[in-house]
């Protein structure tokens, strides 16, 4: 015998090893998902059986007739799972059944606690899949054949679950997979066919293939012909090509849970049949929770492709931009050809056609839900809005109706939740305000007590607080909301003349002539630091804060590219100060030149930490301190 023939013994993924002992002790109140699972897994099977057979009908062995066989035999107490689907060879079997084919696995590893109860809610999040099987067996045996291979390249699996698995050659004359559960003591009840069918009917009632078991016996002189004859037990029918007014709302959560592999509702849908041009039916839906891997704009995503009812593909990317890459679906187009390929998907202009429609429905669809419910808006801006922030820049013709389903942190909110749209923030403005004005930082703390927001809080105007990671970027694309303009509140020479009166005006213009000598001096000491000097209008309450220019990059896009290794030119900060402040005018009257240096640079130094930025020099701004506080004690 050859090394390729032998029987071997192989070691789990040390992720699934983990996964497997967590699912065990972890699921106990959530067994029955298994069947669901182990079921959507035979029809994925057959589904991929359809589309290789498009052109290689001989895969079909003839044996067109697609289906799944449940099956339970109570003296051995195994539970048998088959389909005649596509099948799988020695090397599918190792990489599928002894890893975890699915990105996001070190993150969810690094999120369970150790408590039962959230690390169950965690494994539903990320989900389970084969795997789940061991939640009610011991054992686990797969016996599987590729479609197109040699009834000898069959293969046996078989594990305990416990850390390892074997694998061996089998003689299988029928294509597809035979999965053979050894229940647990206490699993008896899924060795009842009466508990068996409702578990189908609850879960996999929309499976478009049908799901069969032994026909049941009537009576006792029936019971030696039980098991001869088998049953349809689903509907069998493709859910999204029904009729909307035939299908109940807990199927269509449960034919989300199918597709998406999840085991918590969705938090709002949309079914549509669209005529015309390009005919297609899409079944969309938002999720209500995120997945591990959200933040990998390259893992795996998309909608479920079919056309005309044949599966295409799982992963279809190319229907829905990246910022909507959270939502899950099925598409069905009756006029994309069959042969359909990636490169086909990409240059079709009916796919460009159906990407900007189906965009379009989302964002619809997100709206709606904002005006319907703000609660459950809410919880999806919570799980996806930093996701949706990617929008703007990656999707210009919808900036707009994007920019509506924006959420923010402003100076009126109580906490740093982002809860108010721009549309809340306009019907808030001053009379004679002309724009959106906003403030970017690393916390909301930090922001909400920023000496940027003096005169904004004297003149009761809103501004909002972006503390979010990308915010910043965010702002670069979106520059105007229903005709007004954004203003970042830290750059350029900031124009509040909508807002002040003749008498303001006037007395801004006295403050600047007035402190002319006092801003040359301080040019002097700072000149290699600042590219200018000059009286603040922002400022009611601080002495003095750094502002950026105009076309400057601010300090948390500055930090982000930094971090990621890029070298940046320095740009020096315009220095503003507050002449009616009491430290200013101690500074104005300063005749040592030496102390004057000291205390213009201590201010200057808070200034800079105000703002968030980081000292160039800490431990001189320490000791400059350290002698002002000095020589102010000794007085």
């Amino acid at each position: 015998m050859t090394a390729e023939t032998q029987k071997e013994t192989l070691g789990f993924q040390t992720e699934v090893k983990q996964l497997l002992h967590l699912m065990i002790h972890s699921l106990y109140s959530n067994r029955d998902i298994f069947l669901r699972e182990l079921v959507s897994n035979a029809s994925d099977a057959l589904d991929k059986l359809r589309f290789e057979a498009l052109s290689k009908n001989d895969l079909y062995e003839n044996d067109g007739e697609l289906k799944i066989r449940l099956s339970f035999d109570k003296d051995a107490r195994t539970l048998t799972v088959e389909d005649n689907g596509i099948g799988m060879n020695r090397d599918d079997v190792v990489a599928h059944l002894g890893t975890i084919a699915k990105s996001g696995t070190a993150e969810f590893l690094k999120q369970l606690s150790g408590d039962k109860q959230k690390d169950a809610n965690l494994i539903g999040q990320f989900g389970v899949g084969f795997y789940s099987a061991f939640i009610v067996a011991d054992e686990v045996e797969v016996y599987s054949r590729k479609a197109g291979e040699p009834a000898s390249a069959g293969v046996h699996w078989q594990s305990r679950g416990e850390g390892e698995f074997s694998v061996e050659p089998y003689e299988k004359a029928e294509r597809g997979t035979r999965v053979v559960l050894h229940l647990k003591p206490d699993a008896s009840e899924y060795l009842d066919g009466w508990k068996l069918r409702s578990l189908i009917k609850t879960y996999s009632d929309h499976i478009a293939f049908p799901v069969e078991m032994p026909k049941e016996a009537e009576g006792e002189d029936d019971k030696k012909e039980a098991g001869t004859e088998w049953e349809v037990v689903n509907a069998a029918k493709a859910l999204w090509t029904l009729p909307r007014n035939e299908i109940k709302e807990e199927e269509y959560k449960e034919f989300y849970k199918h597709i998406a592999h999840d085991w918590q509702d969705p938090l709002y849908r949309s079914h549509n049949k669209v005529e015309g041009k390009h005919e297609y039916t899409s079944l969309l839906y938002i999720p209500s929770h995120a997945p591990f891997d959200l933040y990998n704009r390259e893992a795996p995503r998309g909608l479920k492709l079919y056309i005309k009812r044949v599966f295409i593909m799982d992963d279809a990317e190319q229907f829905l931009p990246l910022y909507l890459r959270f939502v899950k679906g099925v598409l069905d187009s009756a006029d994309l050809p069959l042969n359909v390929s990636r490169e086909i998907l990409q240059d079709s202009q009916a796919v460009r056609s159906i990407k900007s429609a189906l965009t379009k429905r989302v964002l619809d669809m997100l709206s709606k839900l904002a005006k319907e419910d703000a609660e459950k808006y809410q919880t999806f801006w919570k799980t996806f809005g930093q996701v949706m922030k990617e929008g703007p820049a990656e999707d210009y013709a919808n900036r707009e109706k994007i920019a509506k389903l924006l959420r923010f942190t402003t100076t009126v909110s109580q906490s740093a939740d982002e809860d108010q749209s721009l549309g809340d923030y306009i019907s808030r403005m001053k009379e004679g305000q002309q724009k959106i004005y906003y403030l970017v930082g690393e916390s909301w703390e930090a922001l909400r007590n920023s000496p940027h927001l003096e005169v904004f809080r004297k003149k009761g105007v809103e501004v909002l607080l972006l503390h979010g990671r990308i915010d910043e970027w965010l702002m670069s694309h979106l520059t105007e909301y229903d005709g007004k303009q954004f203003v970042d509140i830290t750059k350029g020479d900031l124009d509040l003349s909508g807002l002040e009166d003749e008498e303001e005006k006037k007395q801004h213009e006295e403050q600047e002539k007035a402190a002319e000598p006092l801003i040359k001096r301080i040019k002097a000491v700072l000149e290699n630091e600042v590219e200018d000097v000059r009286v603040t209008h922002r400022l009611t309450d601080s002495p003095a804060c750094l502002v950026l220019s105009e076309h400057d990059m601010g300090i948390q896009m500055k930090r982000i590219l930094e971090a990621s290794g890029q070298t940046l030119p320095d740009a020096k900060p315009v220095f503003e100060i507050n002449p009616d402040h009491a430290l200013v005018k101690r500074l104005e009257a300063e005749q040592d030149e030496g102390r004057f240096e000291s205390l213009a640079r201590v201010l200057f130094d808070q200034a800079r930490l105000a703002g968030g930025e980081h000292l160039k020099d800490p431990a001189g701004f320490v000791s400059r301190l350290n002698n002002l506080l000095l020589e102010l004690a000794e007085h």
